[in-house]
C-alpha cells in the first residue's frame, strides 16, 4: 500500500520582492539535487499554519508571516531515504504565499544551498 503525506511549501518572498530557491541535497528527498522550496509533512495534532511555519523554521531557521493560499498539486514520487533505501508516496502539496521576518537563512541538511531571486531571473532560474 503507498504511503500518503500531506505536505505544506512556502513561496517565501522577502522585502526586495525576490523570491527563495533552495537546492535540495544531491542523496536524499524526493526532488535529489533540484531547486525548490522549503516546506515538508504535516505532524498528526497540526493545522496547516502550524505545519508551514514550524518546516520553514526547521529547515531555514526563519519566520513567517503573511500566508496566503498559492495552489495544490498531488502525484506519487518516489522518496529517497538515508541508506539508499527509497519508498513510494503520494504526496499532496498545499503550496502558499508567505513573506520572510528576518534576513538570516540558515539551512539544515535537508538543502545545500540557496539564493533569493529576483522576478526577472525567475523565468531562467535552474
Amino acid at each position: 500500500m503507498i504511503k500518503r503525506r500531506i505536505i505544506v511549501v512556502g513561496l517565501v518572498w522577502n522585502d526586495a520582492g525576490e523570491l527563495l530557491f533552495c537546492r535540495m541535497d544531491p542523496n536524499r528527498g524526493v526532488f535529489p539535487g533540484e531547486w525548490g522550496f522549503p516546506g515538508g509533512g504535516m505532524e498528526q495534532g497540526e493545522t496547516v499554519e502550524e505545519a508551514l511555519r514550524r518546516e520553514i523554521r526547521e529547515e531555514i531557521g526563519i519566520e513567517i508571516d503573511n500566508l496566503r493560499p498559492a495552489f495544490f498539486k498531488d502525484a506519487a514520487y518516489e522518496k529517497r531515504l538515508a541508506g539508499g533505501r527509497s519508498e513510494q508516496v503520494y504526496m499532496i502539496f498545499l503550496i502558499f504565499h508567505c513573506k520572510a521576518v528576518g534576513k538570516d537563512i540558515r539551512l539544515n541538511e535537508e538543502f545545500c544551498e540557496y539564493q533569493w531571486v529576483s522576478r526577472e531571473r525567475q523565468k531562467t532560474f535552474r
